[in-house]
């Protein structure tokens, strides 16, 4: 067998239909587009996802999933085995000294302090926020911790939402 002797298994291949070549042909006249109508004119065809001019399915569909909370705190999280491996006993941890040793990367952004890991150190720690666990390991190891209050900024700083104990004082103070 050579080179000039592969085809292709007869009935694989059909020649191009050719549209528009007379009556006789079977195509020809309308060259099988239909009499009138968008469809038959000119080279300008449906779009994708046309609808024949109802409101396509990606129009109807809302544009954004969801919302966003404007509300939302985003805090730095620090882990208490980083302190154990980063400060001395009897040190004060703040926001401050985080960020000197590279445990946050900005001292303005507000701190939260987790509860992985082990902390056998006595710390002074200062933070936003303090998880249960967290709160646990660092009076188990005699240090203390102080909350840090947390300057609003944002869409909170100008809605700040009450709590409902202060909402119960108002309502019945007025």
């Amino acid at each position: 067998m050579k080179l000039h002797d592969l085809k292709p298994t007869p009935g694989s291949t059909t020649k191009k239909t050719r549209v528009g070549r007379g009556i006789a042909a079977g195509k020809g006249k309308t060259a099988g587009r239909g009499i009138k109508g968008q469809g038959a004119r000119g080279r300008r065809g449906k779009r994708a996802y046309f609808e024949g001019g109802q409101l396509p399915l990606v129009r109807r569909l809302p544009f954004k999933r969801g919302f966003t909370n404007i509300f939302r705190i985003e805090y730095q999280e620090v882990n208490v085995a980083d302190l154990e491996a980063r400060f001395d006993s009897g040190a004060v941890v703040s926001p401050e000294t985080l960020a000197e040793v590279g445990l946050v990367r900005n001292a303005e952004v507000p701190v939260v302090v987790l509860g992985q890991g082990e902390l056998n150190k006595k710390l002074t720690v200062q933070a936003h926020r303090f998880t249960k666990s967290a709160l646990d390991k660092i009076e188990k190891a005699g240090g203390s911790s102080e909350k840090l209050e947390l300057l609003l900024t944002g869409a909170r700083a100008t809605v700040k939402k009450l709590r409902k104990e202060d909402l119960a004082k108002l309502q019945n103070q007025g």
